[in-house]
């Protein structure tokens, strides 16, 4: 019982991404290019040539628009291209995006000023607006890559499935956390490098690794050799693909980019959020196996052993992971 729901919530999980196109945020970027004059990109994720979300930026009505909208189409996504001018600027003025309560999507919004002093807000149905500021406070850009960093690695399912491999690895005792926190002080260093431009690796070539990391784990796991280095070194491991997974976090960011002014205090949040996000996934875990344990217990009257759902698990996640690993390299 345990292992079907585990291998269908992984297969959900699988299934899930590729409907992920429907469900990414929209994006807008508004970057002042001369004085009072900014340049517009909006980005509205598409599921075809001829589905995309009615989503729309809008400015104060006092804007007025010295290129109109060039709309492309990119295979995943429609971008429009404009650019409009404000007398006095766009600070202390409000920013929207129409259409956003009419969906389940968010939107990040990015301005940045002719001085680079930038903000980066994530918009959502119920907050579908967001106020321009001179300068963003240390503390507002704290909250929005925090929640950034909790958002990604949330809906980040190969690194949700690489943490699950690290679970069965290490085990619930202290060993997991510290395992998962050489995770995150691991990647946090690959991030920083490619962020900052000290390291560049073309991406495809690192999210296939990433998918190799998985499946290396899962065979791991169905090898159960407790005396070999993935299980008795597992922070060295989790370290080691660790590096990996940064660069593929950095991808994200350098969509958003990150504040001129603030490049430490977005960094390190964002990592923040990224830990908060994979201990968040790891109690939801703990909580689904507590009572599929106790239910299994009451049906079947025997506690559920390991034997019987980990193989399953490791299965599940490793033909998974193949797939991933097969079609990422195709993209090539």
């Amino acid at each position: 019982m345990r292992q079907i729901l585990i291998i269908g919530m992984l297969f959900f999980l699988a299934g899930s991404q590729v409907r992920a196109d429907e469900m990414r945020p929209a994006y807008l970027e508004v970057r002042e290019t001369a004085k009072d004059t900014f340049e517009v990109v909006l980005k509205v994720p598409a599921a075809g040539p001829n589905k995309r979300q009615p989503l729309y930026a809008r400015f104060p009505d006092d804007c007025k628009i010295l290129t109109p909208a060039n709309v492309t189409y990119t295979g995943t996504a429609f971008v429009e291209r404009s650019t409009i001018t404000r007398k006095g600027g766009l600070a202390g003025t409000e920013i929207s995006i129409e259409g956003l309560t009419k969906t389940s999507t968010d939107a990040l919004v990015r301005v940045q000023n002719l001085a680079g002093n930038s903000q980066t807000y994530r918009l959502s149905p119920s907050t579908p607006s967001m106020l321009v500021t001179a300068a963003p406070s240390s503390t507002q850009i704290a909250k929005t890559y925090t929640v950034l960093g909790i958002q990604h690695i949330l809906e980040g399912f190969d690194h949700l499935l690489f943490v699950l491999c690290l679970m069965l690895v290490a085990g619930i005792n202290r060993k997991l956390f510290i395992t998962i926190t050489g995770f995150t002080v691991a990647h946090s260093i690959t991030l920083a490098l490619s962020t900052l431009g000290l390291v560049t690796i073309p991406l495809p070539p690192v999210e296939a690794v990433i998918a190799l990391s998985i499946v290396f784990l899962a065979t791991e796991i169905l090898r159960g050799n407790r005396t070999g280095l993935t299980y008795r070194y597992p922070v060295a491991v989790s370290m080691s693909f660790g590096l990996l997974h940064g660069f593929g976090f950095a991808a994200v960011l350098g969509e958003i980019g990150l504040p001129e002014e603030e490049v430490a205090t977005s960094l390190l949040f964002f990592n923040v959020g990224v830990e908060i996000g994979q201990l968040l996934f790891i109690a939801v875990l703990l909580v689904l196996a507590g009572i599929v344990g106790v239910l299994w217990k009451k049906v079947a009257r025997r506690p559920l052993a390991p034997a019987l759902w980990q193989p399953a698990t490791a299965y599940a996640v490793g033909i998974i992971a193949t797939y991933w690993t097969i079609e990422r390299i195709a993209s090539f």
